[in-house]
């Protein structure tokens, strides 16, 4: 359970970087492209993917680059979700995301229903509901800019769902190692996210930071990390893989709903409290009932 932990944490302080860039206004987009060399770096000196065996003709690009346009794309909204709506809100939308691929696994490939699996996804979807907070006040209700606001958590929430769905896709290809696809993908997301940063330099008129560059090698660390430990999570207990799936996805929604309260100030409702103790219910039905 060590490597649970360890996961759990780096995942967590994925969130917490980001929450302290914005209060040191750093800005969030460009630590998220400095991210990516790191994280392609590690991959390949930790991982070490085999690369020299592929049959490059035969791998799924067109899966590989949804991923890597997608990945940068929600680690921005990640950030913009944190910063407008809070690093526990935005916990509990990453972690229920995996409601999506389970409801792909009904409707989009046929598998068959499964009660608790149902009873769990509808106690996620009231987590949701319940967690993310639709306004904040009926001054921020009525003005648009703030419920487009509250709106960053839901989108997590559905794109991090659907980058699950693809990366299961990617895990079919037997043909290829699942670390050498992970790889590609990660470089092929540094090259996407260095041209986001192209973007934001000269559309944008953002100013070059150098403390982006710390903060994204720290934060592409702690990135890989995760990973890392939650492939040795599984690795160390391959006949339960339901502790690891509900160790990390408990254990990421409680730690970071105590880091937000207690270290970031942030202001829960009765009913955000309902959600997160909702999101922990619903992991629990899918994991053991």
């Amino acid at each position: 359970m060590i490597f649970v932990l360890l996961s759990v944490i780096c995942s967590v302080t994925v969130a917490v970087l980001l929450k302290l860039a914005k209060q040191n206004d750093v800005e969030a987009k460009q630590i998220i492209v400095w991210n990516y060399p790191v994280a392609v770096a590690l991959t390949y000196f930790m991982l070490q993917p085999e690369l020299n065996d592929i049959d490059w003709g035969a791998l799924p690009f067109l899966l590989y680059g949804v991923l890597a346009l997608l990945l940068p794309s929600m680690f921005i909204f990640i950030a913009l979700s944190i910063r407008y709506s809070g690093l526990v809100k935005t916990e509990v939308a990453q972690r229920l995301s995996l409601f999506i691929p389970l409801l792909a696994a009904f409707f989009l490939f046929h598998e068959k229903w499964q009660a608790n699996k149902m009873l769990g996804i509808g106690v996620g979807v009231l987590a949701i509901i319940c967690s993310i907070g639709w306004q904040k006040s009926r001054k921020a209700a009525k003005d648009s800019g703030a419920r487009t606001m509250a709106l960053y958590p839901l989108v997590v929430f559905i794109g991090m769902g659907v980058i699950d769905i693809l990366f299961k896709q990617v895990a079919l290809h037997v043909t290829v190692p699942y670390v050498s696809s992970m790889f590609i993908i990660f470089v092929m997301a540094m090259l996407a996210a260095l041209l986001f940063m192209f973007y934001f330099i000269i559309v944008e008129k953002q100013v070059f930071s150098i403390k982006a560059i710390g903060y994204g090698a720290v934060l592409g660390a702690f990135n890989f990390c995760n990973i890392l430990f939650y492939m040795k999570a599984h690795r160390a207990l391959p006949e339960n893989p339901s502790i690891v799936f509900t160790g990390m996805n408990i254990g990421v929604i409680s730690l970071g709903a105590l880091v937000g309260v207690l270290f970031f100030r942030e202001r829960l409702s009765r009913l955000n409290y309902l959600g997160i103790v909702l999101s922990i219910v619903s992991v629990l039905i899918i994991a053991y009932l």
